[in-house]
């Protein structure tokens, strides 16, 4: 079978899996305080779907599959879907996105059942500033699930920090000493107009350029060779095994070299995190009983409809019109 290919001549070899939308957290840049209208169980993809659907997008050579949520860890029996997943020869890298609260009870039996790494988010190394932007959420837990991960050698652990001014903007370089001499890419993000609703991302937005002229100010930052599946680009503080990576979705976007599309948690095959209008649904695929060969198809012929990049205006947040729809919880990231 041929490379999975869109029109704009990008290889397609990420799937990122929602299993859930439900998530125990309400992140400021995330979902409203009262959270979002959630699915019905009936309408959540199986394991059994979510198989097919993995084995299809690995047949036409995607290797990297990332599980996300909501917050994954709270879909029962995930370690059997794990296990299922590392079973399908061709997934060279099988990770998972969580926000780490339930992690330290949870990461070496992920990394039993082969799982190959991990990503959290951590935006505050302040209790009562990490609850406040969490809307309730527990420092120590996440700090011990990214231990246990660590212990668990589901390296590298990846670390993501929505970096929003004048809200945690003051604790880059705090963040960066704390996770210093450990095997840690820590990687800054810029916040994105996700959750208007209760949110003002153009209020809070910092370009890349400028946090990592802030962390430059204080580290002597060099090149690394190291290169991951995502947009981040890495850098290394000399003799040291922190990764510095930075994410720039809108003000350096990166969709000319975007290899990934993303399946949420009833079936909908989503070709841009920003473009709700480029949805396929492959679940009611399923339900009405077609072939893998039929599916493997359909997924070839609805990659051809990738739009070529988000409709944000680079650098320009004031004057973004885009107004996301739905929620992060329920695209999974």
């Amino acid at each position: 079978m041929s490379p999975l290919i869109d029109r704009y001549n990008r290889v397609i070899r990420y799937l990122r899996i929602s299993i859930t939308d439900r998530c125990n957290l309400r992140c400021i840049y995330c979902m409203p305080q009262e959270g979002v209208p959630l699915l019905k169980h009936e309408d959540i993809l199986s394991f059994e779907e979510i198989g097919r659907i993995a084995r299809a997008f690995v047949h036409l050579g995607v290797s990297s599959i990332r599980i996300t949520g909501g917050e994954p860890l709270l879909r029962r029996d995930i370690i059997h879907l794990i296990n299922k997943l590392s079973s399908i020869k061709g997934i060279s890298d099988l990770s998972i996105t969580t926000n780490a609260t339930l992690l330290s009870e949870y990461a070496e039996p992920l990394k039993m059942a082969g799982l190959n790494r991990v990503n959290t988010s951590l935006d505050s190394l302040y209790p009562e500033r990490f609850f406040e932007i969490t809307r309730g959420g527990n420092l120590k837990d996440v700090l011990d699930g990214i231990d246990s991960a660590l212990k668990a050698d589901l390296k590298p652990v990846k670390i993501n920090m929505v970096v929003m001014r004048g809200i945690n903007d003051n604790e880059v370089i705090e963040m960066v000493r704390y996770f210093r001499g450990r095997p840690i890419n820590l990687r800054f993000i810029e916040c994105m107009p996700t959750n208007r609703k209760s949110f003002l991302p153009a209020r809070h937005f910092i370009p890349m350029e400028a946090v990592e002229k802030k962390i430059r100010r204080e580290f002597p930052l060099e090149q690394t060779l190291v290169k991951g599946v995502g947009p981040a680009h890495y850098y290394r503080i000399k003799g040291d095994l922190l990764r510095l990576g930075f994410i720039s979705p809108i003000s350096q976007h990166f969709c000319g070299n975007c290899n990934k599309v993303r399946l949420t948690a009833d079936g909908r095959l989503r070709l841009c995190l920003l473009q709700e209008d480029k949805e396929f649904y492959l679940g009611e695929a399923l339900q009405k009983g077609v072939s893998d060969r039929i599916l493997t198809r359909m997924i070839k012929k609805v990659i051809m409809a990738k739009p070529s990049r988000h409709k944000l205006v680079a650098g320009n947040m004031e004057s973004c019109k885009y107004e996301f729809k739905g929620s992060m919880s329920s695209i999974g990231g």
